[in-house]
């Protein structure tokens, strides 16, 4: 395995609004992964606070989107945006002594944020697949992708990992 991984983050049931537009996306970009050797990890947001109604624990709103390709046991959960604060994804990375990240999911303007600033600025190397992430507001996309690059995170999409396919926009 190399010391890279695509990270998925937060591509559960209860994020309903717009993440079909990008699972297919996301699903060559798992084809991409495994046919190079690349950890393809799973990040499952849950929601801690009362009175929530969205990713609480152990309901089918907070379980992996059943469309999304599953290909690995390397599923972990976090309960903040930073996927970093998910200790057993911290003991991962360490241990295959990964450095470089491939970042897919949802929510631009939140978790995929938060991931690539704190990624960033623990430095590790960050490359936000641009057609694999999604946002409640899609308006705020290009807004994300800069700041992402802003940060040093590089902004790629799945015509620059396979320049020999054609993908849908």
């Amino acid at each position: 395995m190399q010391k890279k991984a695509l990270v998925i983050i937060d591509i559960q049931n209860d994020i309903t609004k717009n993440y079909k537009n990008i699972i297919d996306n996301i699903n060559k970009a798992i084809d991409w992964a495994v046919n190079n050797n690349i950890h393809v990890i799973y990040i499952r947001h849950e929601n801690l606070s009362d009175g929530t109604r969205t990713f609480k624990p152990n309901t089918h709103g907070s379980e992996l989107a059943s469309d999304l390709k599953i290909v690995s046991e390397n599923v972990f959960t976090k309960c903040k945006g930073n996927v970093l604060t998910s200790e057993e994804f911290t003991d991962f990375i360490s241990k295959n002594e990964i450095c470089d990240f491939y970042i897919a999911g949802a929510d631009a303007v939140a978790c995929v944020k938060s991931t690539c600033y704190n990624l960033r600025k623990a430095n590790y190397g960050v490359n936000v697949l641009s057609d694999c992430v999604t946002s409640y507001d899609k308006r705020k996309i290009d807004e994300m992708l800069r700041y992402y690059e802003s940060k040093g995170s590089k902004i790629i999409s799945l015509n620059d990992l396979l320049p020999n396919h054609i993908f849908e926009a």
